[in-house]
């Protein structure tokens, strides 16, 4: 899904089987409710092994119309062999909400790096801001370049300290472990809460937000 609200997405009467998140495998891991946020993707197995009948999916945002009346943000499961009638199932309270740090990927367990913190070549830490018009990282405000980043490379500019504007990219070494932690100051920041991407890349969670332990054996890999 990609927009500004996130949506948790159920099905009436249904648990769900995650195996998949971002395009990764992961051991399967049941549900009753998934959090959505912009950019992220599940995949899982639905088990219909409920009563032949009409049962209401629902993706309930965060902001905006965040009610189900009249059918919105809902779609059917209609059972093979049930009546072609709106459901009568009711909401329930999720006591299976996907939390992130229980998944698990098939391969490729280990993150890099030694199990500590801060235990990797390069470590950089990204602190978010909001001042009611512009965000900043690391106090450096969001700016579109008015020539793309690639046209100024293919002009001759080499080092990402010359790349305008000044302040919006960083040199990473190649080949390296990378360790990225990013805090957000304002939380009343547009669109928040929302996932952080890194466009051609997985990496793994070794700390998920609103955690305070680390996970270094088995961590969740995911793009966003």
């Amino acid at each position: 899904m990609s927009c500004d609200p996130d949506f948790t997405f159920s099905i009436d009467g249904h648990n769900m089987t995650v195996i998949e998140a971002d395009a990764i495998n992961h051991e399967a891991l049941v549900v009753d409710s998934i959090h959505i946020f912009a950019g992220q993707r599940y995949s899982f197995v639905l088990t219909a092994d409920q009563d032949i009948d009409n049962y209401w999916m629902r993706a309930l945002p965060n902001i905006g119309t965040t009610s189900f009346d009249g059918g919105v943000n809902s779609a059917i499961l209609r059972y093979s062999g049930a009546a072609d009638i709106e459901p009568t199932t009711s909401e329930t309270t999720s006591v299976l909400a996907l939390n992130e740090t229980d998944l698990v990927p098939l391969e490729n367990l280990t993150p890099p790096g030694t199990a500590e913190v801060g235990g990797v070549d390069y470590a950089l830490n990204l602190n978010f801001g909001f001042n009611g018009t512009e965000f900043f990282i690391n106090d450096v405000a969001f700016v579109p370049p008015s020539v793309p980043a690639l046209l100024q490379i293919l002009s001759g500019t080499v080092a990402a300290a010359d790349l305008l504007p000044s302040g919006s990219y960083y040199s990473l070494p190649s080949n390296s472990s990378i360790e990225i932690s990013f805090s957000m100051d304002a939380a009343d920041a547009p669109g928040a809460p929302h996932p952080f991407h890194l466009h051609g890349h997985s990496f793994y969670v070794v700390r998920s937000a609103g955690q305070t332990d680390y996970n270094f054996v088995n961590p969740p890999s995911a793009t966003s």
